[in-house]
């Protein structure tokens, strides 16, 4: 018998469930839209189904995490989810749940979210289930399988990743503390609401069901968010629902929600579930059974997105969950833009002495229009370095600022000679000029190591070199990348991209100066900046670190 890619003996087959649902107006908020909380009630359910019809016993759900939603649904439409087991590792599995809409009179569906759940298999007469593999049955069932173990790492990591992030408390006071914008106190947005949980919230397992909490959790997070902002919001995504226990029929469910931190145009609210039966009731000693992290963004009348005031930690425990939004803010990036596994298509443009001009100021323009952007967000800190991060329209960005002890005009010329960045940038393998018969814009073949042990990456890159139009403007070092019919991509290498990069150095001083360096990341970037995002890794201030080392330690050449 021949079996399907990554079958074995004994699998079963992946199958999955698909569920459809007309919004009806018991469905739908006060605007007519869907509810997020029926809606996660329904992915729950859609998922749990698929996880027993492949384990072939009862599961529990652990987790949920990963879910944006791009769009929503309002009365009369029709709602699809489907639902597939994408791996399953020993007692647990990854269900994967799109989630679409469907509008009954044009026949047109819209993509609304995915989400990740993960389940547990419960043990039959006290004995461990070992679950059997999935099979592969397409290109796209192979990715799932892949990316599955991805999201699995990331999870099992994500303790010592979040205390990473959380080390650098110098930074995050900084930031808490600022004394240049107007700050609220996050007393005001804290709810608490208190649910019995009566025979209809129960499930075909005799426990509380996870939809149902999840639903109650997302309208507690809802209320605490719109104290803030003083608008309806709208939820936006959901960085992790974590189970940590079941409940039963009879218990008084007591959810506490509070905004932990805003980040410009979203904010993030935190959600506890604790659990009392009649006995822990009276006593007042309840049991943790779920935490979420729901993140909200408004919009105003004319449906642009509204900026949220920066929120003031006024206790001990506060400051620890306004540090943790901003540590996790940092892995979610790392989920979104990893796990995508989106194709970009950048489009370089060609490369001749015809447009050279046209390409220079093209690309300089694109470097200051970047760095002009308001919202950077402070992320880390280190000596002489800070970097920060900006997102638009999923596009993600970096800047990382650099105190050198050299004045900006040595390190301008260091900066824009890239045949010395492999002696500070380890992410650079070699550097070689290919067209230099201009002295403000070069052409450089540039090839960098492999990552996860696939094969080294290759650009061709336009650098662009501009000096101060007068005091008090930066030295500009802007690099894109171009097509060149004379270097083709070759076998040896995977040809990558990018659209923006560079240099802003400002002078301070005659001995000093601030070197701000920018990349707008694309599919071939990230991964050499993806551990730094995540917490695993401290790359680019270790990076930055040797820049200003190379900086300082070589400014006399320049003399």
């Amino acid at each position: 018998m021949n079996l399907p890619l990554g079958a074995e003996p004994g699998s079963r087959v992946q199958g999955g469930v698909q569920m459809c649902q007309a919004v009806s107006p018991c469905h739908a908020n006060h605007r007519g839209e869907l509810s997020a909380g029926q809606l996660l009630m329904w992915i729950d359910t859609t998922a749990c189904l698929t996880a027993e019809k492949h384990a072939g016993v009862s599961c529990v759900t652990a987790s949920v995490d990963d879910i944006r939603f791009q769009a929503t649904a309002r009365v009369g439409q029709v709602i699809s989810i489907k639902a597939k087991v994408t791996r399953a590792f020993n007692t647990s599995m990854e269900v994967s749940v799109k989630v679409a809409v469907e509008d009954v009179f044009n026949n047109v569906q819209q993509r609304i979210c995915e989400a990740f759940s993960t389940y547990v298999v419960k043990p039959v007469d006290g004995q461990k289930v070992k679950l059997k593999p999935v099979i592969l049955q397409s290109a796209q069932d192979n990715l799932d399988y892949s990316l599955a173990a991805e999201r699995r790492r990331i999870r099992l990591d994500h303790e010592d990743a979040f205390k990473n992030l959380l080390q650098d408390i110098s930074m995050i006071k900084e930031t808490a503390n600022s004394k240049e914008k107007v700050v609220i106190a996050t007393d005001c947005t804290h709810v608490e609401s208190i649910e019995l949980v009566l025979p209809p919230h129960g499930n075909h397992q005799g426990h509380t069901f996870g939809g149902q909490i999840m639903a109650w959790m997302e309208m507690a997070a809802t209320i605490s968010a719109s104290r803030l902002c003083q608008a309806y919001p709208a939820l936006q995504s959901v960085d992790m629902f974590k189970f940590r226990g079941p409940s039963t029929v009879g218990d008084r469910l007591v959810f506490n929600a509070i905004v932990n931190n805003t980040f410009q145009k979203s904010l993030e609210v935190g959600v506890r579930v604790e659990a009392y039966n009649c006995e822990e009731w009276t006593l007042g000693k309840g049991r943790h059974i779920n935490s979420a992290f729901l993140i909200y963004g408004a919009v105003n009348d004319a449906g642009e997105g509204l900026t949220f005031p920066t929120i003031r930690a006024t206790s001990k425990d506060g400051f620890r969950r306004y540090r943790g939004a901003i540590a996790r803010r940092r892995i979610r990036l790392v989920r979104k833009y990893i796990l995508s596994n989106k194709e970009e298509n950048i489009s370089s443009e060609p490369w001749d002495r015809s447009n050279q001009a046209c390409l220079g100021y093209s690309n300089v323009a694109t470097l200051t229009l970047l760095a002009a952007n308001h919202g950077w967000e402070l992320s880390s800190r280190a000596d002489k370095i800070k970097m920060f991060t900006f997102e638009e329209n999923d596009v993600l960005s970096i800047m990382v600022e650099m105190q050198a002890g050299v004045p900006s005009g040595n390190a301008f010329i260091l900066l824009s000679d890239l045949r010395l960045r492999p002696r500070w940038d380890s992410h650079y393998l070699t550097c070689e000029p290919i067209d230099t018969s201009n002295e403000d814009d070069k052409i450089y073949h540039i090839t960098c190591p492999s990552v996860h042990k696939d094969k080294s990456r290759d650009f061709v890159v336009l650098l662009s070199r501009r000096y101060p139009d007068k005091e008090g403007d930066p030295y500009i070092v802007a690099m894109k990348s171009v097509t060149l019919a004379s270097v083709p991509p070759s076998a040896e290498f995977t040809r990558s991209e990018f659209p923006c990069a560079g240099f802003l150095i400002n002078s301070e001083g005659k001995d000093a100066c601030k070197v701000a360096y920018f990349n707008q990341l694309t599919a071939d970037v990230l991964p050499y900046v993806a551990g730094n995002l995540g917490g695993w890794s401290k790359s680019v201030e270790e990076t930055a670190s040797s820049c200003i080392h190379f900086l300082e330690t070589f400014e006399t050449t320049c003399i």
